[in-house]
């Protein structure tokens, strides 16, 4: 916005105009925009879906705890390690972090615990546990992908830097079309407008792009996710 209203007094102050063809730059900021504000949005509709199948994984392991012969210890034990998976998955989707290593330990502790009860636990219902542990894997693994790997970074720096160079070229042109002559402050409002339009458009795909860390509006309410719901 700055950068607008300074373009704008330059190019009156030193008569600064000429006349560009702005279709291309268009192009070369609203495609590459809305691609990958599209791109932001299915990641997001993505990480739905498998926080979905990541709860009901585990709230299917959860009925386990409550339904087998095992004694009471042993099923606090196993419940226990469960609220510790489901709340160390939602604390590194929040963080910045991308380092799983303590999430996989803790996941590892269910496959021990079954593991120990040989006796006590059917073939069957182990075969149905591990099923479901397959699920709670792949939805960790694949939260775990988006929460890293997002839009290319390329593109996002791409965009932004011709967010920024646009008014230059826009500012000039759009005085050369309407006159030298014609009222400033409806330039000034013209420029400072489009250049608020694609900024917000911006901001609005950084935002979608951590869908996981509550600071945007459309950000994912992880608490919706816990195995026990408040």
């Amino acid at each position: 916005m700055i950068i607008s209203v300074i373009t704008v007094f330059m190019c009156y102050q030193y008569q600064i105009f000429f006349n560009v063809d702005l279709t291309l730059l268009s192009i070369a900021i609203i495609f590459p925009l809305v691609f990958t504000i599209r791109g932001s949005f299915r990641r997001r509709e993505k990480a739905l879906e498998h926080l979905s199948q990541f709860r009901s994984s585990m709230k299917t392991l959860y009925y386990f705890t409550t339904t087998s012969d095992l004694t009471l210890e042993e099923k606090n034990g196993l419940e226990m390690i469960l609220k510790d998976i489901g709340g160390k998955t939602l604390v590194c989707l929040k963080n910045q972090n991308d380092e799983i290593k303590d999430l996989d330990d803790e996941i590892e502790k269910v496959y021990d615990f079954i593991h120990s009860k040989n006796g006590m636990i059917s073939t069957k219902l182990k075969d149905r546990i591990f099923k479901y542990m397959n699920d709670l894997h792949e939805a960790i693994d694949n939260l775990h992908a988006i929460h890293v790997h997002r839009t290319p970074i390329s593109l996002k720096a791409y965009c932004k830097v011709f967010i920024y160079i646009f008014p230059l070229i826009y500012t000039p042109t759009i005085i050369f079309n309407i006159g030298q002559n014609y009222n400033h402050a409806a330039v000034y409002f013209v420029v400072i407008l489009t250049e608020f339009i694609l900024i917000s458009l911006y901001n609005i795909q950084d935002h979608l792009e951590y869908p996981f860390d509550n600071k945007g509006l459309d950000d994912i309410k992880l608490d919706h996710f816990k195995i026990i719901r408040k």
